[in-house]
């Protein structure tokens, strides 16, 4: 019977290890993007910068315009 619970246990673990790696594959498959692949430090830079507060918070149209056009 131990053997038997061994047996199961190994090849639910076996499983779960197929599972993950398909489920992997087919992530990599259809997070493709068509434009190409990001590097990894402007990845690792901008998930940073979203980390971080704002460093100004536009209240409307106008001050958005003003800010980028720097007036």
């Amino acid at each position: 019977m131990a053997t038997s619970i061994s047996t199961k246990t190994s090849s639910v673990k076996q499983l779960q290890r197929e599972v993950e790696l398909l489920r992997s594959f087919v992530i990599g498959q259809t997070g493709r993007d068509p434009e190409g692949e990001y590097r990894p430090e402007f990845v690792k830079k901008i998930l940073k910068a979203a980390q971080e507060p704002p460093a100004y918070e536009f209240t409307d149209a106008d001050s958005f315009l003003k800010h980028i056009r720097g007036k």
